[in-house]
C-alpha cells in the first residue's frame, strides 16, 4: 500500500508527564511543551496518480489542520500515550467531522523536550477503524523510543579508557507487543501500556553512570535488562492475562570518540525478558512452583542464592544432608527445638536450581583441608532474616562445631542473594568495614566478588545476573577476579561428581523427615572451564586430570556386541573381575538390549539379570566367577546400572549400584517421529508416557543422589536419522540437534522442584543412536562443542547452550558404525584398498581411534568393552592432551 505522511507536524499541548523538569506544584496545570506529531496514512493513490485530481486521494493538508484545531491548548494529557488515543479519536472516531475517512492511520508522536540527559522521547502505533462505531490498535503493538540519551562512564579496553570517563549515546526502544498471539484488544488509556520515561531515564542514566565494562556489548545487555525489569513491574496483569505476553527492547549503544575517522562505534541488541532467564528467575520459578506450594499466602515467592561449602567428615554427604533438611524448614526449627520464632504452617523453601560441585583451596586460613563447594538457587516465602536463623540451625544439625574464623566446618551456609534486594542488619554507625558481621545479614554477601567459588558457581546458573550492588554482571566478576590473580600461585578449581556408597549401611536415619543420606564411595574430578584469557598461557599441562574407564557388561543374550557371552552369573562376574583387574573404573550392567530388533524383556525379568551381579559383587561372592584371581577391591568397585526403567534402577540400587546410564534420558523409548517436540503418547514397553518415566526417574535419582548419565537419542537406534531441521547451525547438525534435544530433557531433569542436582548429570551424545556414518563422525571430531558455552536456536530465537559445562561420556565402543567405515576401506588413486566386513569384537583398533578422539574432545568416561587395550590407549591419549 502507498503511503502519505505528514511529518513532524508541531503542536504544543499540555502535557503533564515527561517534561523536562517536574513541574514545582504538582496541583497546578501543566505546562504546554513541544511536540511533534508524524501520521503516516496506508493508501492507494493510484487515481490520483492517472487523474491529477486530488478528490481521490487524501488532503494532507486537512489532516494537519484537524489536528492542530482539534487537540485543544488548553486540554491536559497525561502522557504522550494519552495525547496519542486523542490523535487516534480526531482521525478516526466516526462522531468527528471535518476530517477525511480514513480506513487506518500510523502514528509517532514525539516529545522535544524530555526529561533531562536524552534528546527526544517518542510514542508510535498503528490503528484501525473498526466498522462504523469504533477504532482499535492493531496488535503490531505499541513502541517506545528513548533517543540520544548521554552518559558518561567509563567503558573500553584501552587503558587510558580504565582511568577517564567517556560519552555514551544511547537510544532505547520497547515494543509492547501486547498479548501474544491472542485477540485481547491493546489500550492506549490504560496506564499498562504507558511507560514512565521519566522515571525509566532516571533509572538507566543512574545504572549506567556507575557501571565500567570493557565492552559496549555488555552495556548494552545491562540496559535491556534494566528496560525490560521496568517493562515487567508495570505490566502486571498483561503478563497475568497472557503467558505469551512477551515485549522487545531493542538498544543501541555508541561511543562517539572511540575511532579518530569514524563517526563513532556502535552495538545494537534486540532482547525479550525470555533471554535473561537468570534475570527474572523469581518469574520462571514461581511458574514451576508445586500447587502446594504456589498457593501459600498472598506474598510472591522470592528468589535467593544460597552457597554451601564443606571441608571436614563426608563433604558431599554433608552438603547433601544440608541441601534435605533447607527443603523441611518447619522441621528444622522444630528438632531444633527453637525457641526464638516459630514458623508458620504455609512456609516453604524449594530448591529449584544448582550449579556444579567444586572442590577448592581454603581462602583466608590455608592450613585446612580442600572444601567442596556449590550454590543453589532458591524459591520460599520466608524473609532473609529467617532464612539466616534457618542457615544456623541446619548447620548445627549437619554437625558444624564452633571454630576459628574462616576455619574448618563440617558445613556452611551463606545467603548470597535475595531477588535484588540490598540487605544490612547492622546499624549505619558500624557500616564503615566488613570487620563487624557476626551475627549480622548483608546481602548481596559482602565477599562474593573476591571469591571464585562462589561466582564459579553462580556462573553455572545466572551468569547474566547484575549484582545489585556493583552493576555487573557475574561473568564479568568472575573474569575481572581471575584476571588480578597471580598466575603462578593460581590453584584451579575442580568440578567433580561423588559417586554414593550402596547398599545403605543398617544405621537408623538421623532425620525422620528427609530421605537417608548416603555416604559417599569416591568422586571423580574434572577441569572448569576457562573463563579468563590470562589462564591460556604456556603452563604446563595439569597431570591431576584423566579420563576414567566404564566397562560394559551385557546380561543378555541378545546383544549386538557379546550377546550370551556374560548373560550367566559366573560368565558375568568373570568379566567384572577382569575389568576391575585391567583398569576399569566403573562397570555398567545391562540387562535389556537397546539393538534395533532385539526382543522384548519385562521389567522383572531385567530385574532378574542384573540384580544378582550387583549383589553378588557387593557380598565378595565370586566363588561362582570362572577365573577368581585378584579380588581384591572388586567389592567396592563402581557399578552403573545401563536401563531406563524407575524398576530396575531402584532395585539395582538398593543392591549396591552407584550410578544410573540411561540412553532415553529419563523419557522412556517412545520417540515423536512427527515432531521434535515431547509427547505423552504411551511407550510401547510398559505403558508409560514419557511423563510418567522423567517424573519416576527424577525421583529416584533424586531420591538416592546417583549420579546419572542422560544420553540423546530418538527412539530406535537405527531410525530417525534427519537432522536436517538444525542444518542453520554453523557447528554439524548433529552436535546443534543433541544440544537442543538433549539440552531440553536435562533442562526437565536438573531445573525447578525436585530437579536432579547438576553436578550429579552425566551427558552422552548418543554415538550410534539415530546417526548415520557421517554424523557419528561429525560427534567424535566436535563433541567438546557439545557441552561449550555457545548460542543454540536460529536466529531471532537464540539462547544460551543448555548443555553447557556438562561433563560427557562417550560410547563408541565396537559400534556398526565403524564396521561400514571398515567395509568402506580406502581409496588409493582410484583403487579401493582393504574394505572388509568385521564383527563387532573385530573393531578392536577402530574403536581404539574412536576412543583416542573422544579423550581428545575432553570426554570425563569412555564406555568401552576391550578394558586392557582402551587402557592403554586412554593412558596415552591423556599424557598428549591433559
Amino acid at each position: 500500500m502507498d503511503i502519505i505522511r505528514v511529518n513532524s507536524l508541531s503542536l504544543t499541548p499540555r502535557l503533564a508527564g515527561g517534561s523536562r523538569w517536574p513541574a514545582k506544584d504538582p496541583s497546578s496545570p501543566p505546562k504546554p511543551q513541544p511536540v511533534l506529531v508524524t501520521l503516516s496514512v496506508p493508501h492507494d493513490i493510484s487515481s490520483t496518480a492517472k487523474t491529477d485530481e486530488l478528490e481521490h486521494s487524501i488532503n494532507y493538508s486537512t489532516l494537519a489542520s484537524s489536528i492542530r484545531d482539534k487537540i485543544d491548548t488548553s486540554q491536559s494529557f497525561e502522557s504522550l500515550e494519552d495525547l496519542t488515543h486523542s490523535i487516534f479519536d480526531v482521525l478516526l472516531s466516526p462522531a468527528a467531522k471535518g476530517t477525511p475517512r480514513l480506513s487506518g492511520v500510523q502514528l509517532k508522536v514525539t516529545q522535544v523536550k524530555p526529561p533531562l540527559h536524552c534528546k527526544s522521547v517518542s510514542v508510535e502505533a498503528e490503528a484501525t477503524r473498526s466498522g462504523d462505531s469504533s477504532w482499535n490498535l492493531t496488535l503490531n503493538g505499541i513502541i517506545h523510543r528513548i533517543e540520544d540519551l548521554e552518559c558518561d562512564l567509563i567503558v573500553g579496553i584501552n587503558p587510558a579508557e580504565r582511568v577517564e570517563k567517556q560519552l555514551v549515546r544511547i537510544n532505547i526502544t520497547a515494543e509492547t507487543l501486547g498479548h501474544m498471539g491472542t485477540k485481547e484488544k491493546l489500550d492506549l488509556k490504560s496506564k499498562e501500556c504507558w511507560i514512565d520515561f521519566r522515571a525509566l531515564i532516571r533509572t538507566v542514566y543512574e545504572v549506567v553512570s556507575k557501571s565500567s565494562f570493557l565492552t559496549l556489548e555488555a552495556l548494552a545487555s545491562l540496559i535491556a535488562v534494566e528496560t525490560l525489569k521496568y517493562i515487567y513491574a508495570a505490566n502486571s496483569s498483561a503478563r497475568a492475562s497472557s503467558s505469551a505476553y512477551c515485549p522487545k527492547v531493542t538498544v543501541k549503544a555508541a561511543k562517539p570518540y572511540a575511532i579518530v575517522f569514524a563517526e563513532s562505534s556502535e552495538v545494537e541488541i534486540s532482547r525479550r525478558w525470555i533471554d535473561y532467564p537468570d534475570e527474572f528467575a523469581a518469574m520462571a520459578a514461581s511458574m514451576s512452583l508445586p500447587k502446594s506450594a504456589s498457593s501459600l499466602g498472598q506474598a510472591q515467592p522470592h528468589t535467593a542464592a544460597v552457597a554451601l561449602g564443606s571441608n571436614l567428615g563426608d563433604r558431599f554427604q554433608n552438603i547433601e544432608t544440608a541441601l534435605r533438611l533447607l527443603e523441611h524448614p518447619r522441621n528444622v526449627f522444630q528438632v531444633s527445638d527453637s525457641k526464638d520464632m516459630e514458623l508458620p504452617d504455609e512456609a516453604f523453601l524449594s530448591i529449584v536450581n544448582t550449579s556444579f560441585l567444586y572442590e577448592s583451596a581454603p581462602m583466608y586460613v590455608t592450613d585446612q583441608p580442600a572444601f567442596v563447594n556449590c550454590v543453589v538457587l532458591i524459591n520460599t516465602n520466608l524473609q532473609p532474616t529467617t532464612l539466616l536463623s534457618l542457615f544456623k540451625k541446619v548447620e548445627v544439625l549437619v554437625g558444624r562445631v564452633p571454630s576459628i574464623r574462616n576455619g574448618p566446618r563440617a558445613v556452611d551456609l551463606d545467603l548470597l542473594l535475595y531477588d535484588e534486594d540490598v540487605v544490612d542488619t547492622r546499624s549505619p554507625e558500624k557500616r564503615i568495614n566488613l570487620d563487624n558481621l557476626q551475627g549480622e545479614l548483608v546481602v548481596p554477601h559482602p565477599r562474593m566478588q573476591e571469591r571464585e567459588f562462589v561466582l564459579r558457581p553462580l556462573c553455572d546458573m545466572i551468569p547474566t545476573y547484575i549484582h545489585p550492588i556493583l552493576r555487573k554482571p557475574i561473568s564479568q566478576l568472575l573474569n575481572e577476579l581471575l584476571i588480578s590473580l597471580n598466575e603462578e600461585e593460581y590453584e584451579p578449581m575442580r568440578r567433580v561428581v561423588p559417586f554414593p556408597k550402596y547398599p545403605l549401611p543398617s544405621t537408623p536415619a538421623l532425620f525422620s523427615f528427609i530421605d537417608p543420606v548416603p555416604p559417599t564411595s569416591t568422586y571423580w574430578t574434572y577441569p572448569s572451564p576457562i573463563t579468563s584469557s590470562r589462564q591460556l598461557g604456556s603452563k604446563p599441562r595439569n597431570q591431576k586430570y584423566r579420563t576414567y574407564l566404564m566397562s560394559t557388561l551385557n546380561t543378555t543374550p541378545d546383544s549386538f556386541s557379546d550377546g550370551s557371552r556374560h548373560n550367566t552369573l559366573p560368565t558375568a562376574l568373570g568379566y567384572a573381575l577382569s575389568s576391575y583387574q585391567q583398569g576399569a573404573d566403573i562397570l555398567d550392567i545391562g540387562g535389556y538390549s537397546t539393538r534395533p530388533g532385539a526382543a522384548f524383556v519385562g521389567p522383572s525379568e531385567e530385574v532378574n539379570r542384573v540384580v544378582p551381579v550387583v549383589e553378588a559383587i557387593r557380598n565378595g561372592n565370586l566363588s561362582s566367577a570362572s577365573d577368581k584371581g585378584d579380588t581384591e577391591g572388586l567389592k567396592d568397585m563402581l557399578i552403573s546400572l545401563d536401563t531406563f526403567r524407575p524398576e530396575v534402577a531402584e532395585a539395582g540400587i538398593l543392591a549396591g549400584a552407584n550410578c544410573i546410564n540411561d540412553v532415553y534420558a529419563f523419557s522412556g523409548p517412545a520417540y515423536p517421529t512427527s515432531s521434535m517436540e515431547e509427547t505423552d503418547s504411551a511407550s510401547l514397553h510398559d505403558n508409560k508416557t514419557p511423563a510418567m518415566y522423567t517424573s519416576e526417574m527424577k525421583s529416584i535419582a533424586r531420591k538416592y543422589a546417583v549420579p546419572v548419565v542422560l544420553m540423546h537419542s530418538r527412539g530406535d537406534a537405527g531410525s530417525n536419522k534427519d537432522y536436517s531441521a538444525y542444518s542453520y547451525s554453523q557447528d554439524s547438525s548433529v552436535i546443534e540437534a543433541i544440544r537442543i534435544e538433549l539440552g531440553s530433557k536435562v533442562d526437565q531433569i536438573v531445573l525447578g522442584p525436585f530437579g536432579v542436582r547438576r553436578w550429579l548429570v552425566i551427558v552422552d551424545p548418543g554415538v550410534g543412536f539415530s546417526k548415520t556414518v557421517e554424523g557419528n563422525l561429525d560427534i567424535l571430531r566436535d563433541a567438546g562443542r557439545v557441552v561449550s558455552d555457545v548460542m543454540v536456536g536460529p536466529l531471532g530465537k537464540q539462547r544460551r547452550n543448555p548443555l553447557v559445562g556438562y561433563p560427557q561420556l562417550i560410547g563408541a565402543s565396537r559400534k556398526s558404525f565403524l564396521g561400514k567405515i571398515l567395509e568402506e576401506g580406502t581409496k588409493d588413486k582410484g583403487k579401493d584398498k582393504g574394505g572388509r566386513e568385521t564383527k563387532p569384537d573385530e573393531r578392536t583398533f577402530a574403536t581404539a581411534a574412536a576412543v583416542s578422539a573422544a579423550v581428545q574432545q575432553g570426554a570425563l568416561v569412555v564406555r568401552v568393552h576391550d578394558v586392557r587395550e582402551m587402557s592403554d590407549v586412554v593412558q596415552v591419549t591423556d599424557r598428549i592432551w591433559k
